[in-house]
């Protein structure tokens, strides 16, 4: 009964702290994805507001791209999703684990 039931919030709290609905995710014709963009649908998914398969319908990504956000703010924060710093963040991660 419940447990079947989708049950999704109205709202979750975006990556800066503010809250975040549907209406305030890209546009599903985004193009350029600067970090504030890729960490709000990363938050919509950690959060329940969307589901994995309808990011990637939605925004016509791919399941790799994604997984690849989503690891970058589990190990650095919104940083880690700037396309310059990639690899500094990598190879500080890397670091880290090491010891």
């Amino acid at each position: 009964m419940i447990e079947n039931q989708k049950i999704r919030p109205a709202q979750v709290i975006g990556p800066l702290g503010e809250p975040l609905t549907i209406d305030d995710l890209p546009s599903p014709k985004t193009k350029r994805w600067v970090v504030r963009r890729k960490a709000e649908v990363v938050a919509a998914v950690n959060g329940g507001l969307l589901t994995i398969d309808e990011v990637l319908e939605r925004y016509g990504l791919t399941l790799e791209e994604f997984a690849g956000w989503q690891r970058a703010v589990d190990r650095s924060g919104m940083q880690g999703l700037r396309v310059t710093r990639i690899q500094h963040y990598r190879d500080l991660y890397e670091r880290q684990l090491k010891y």
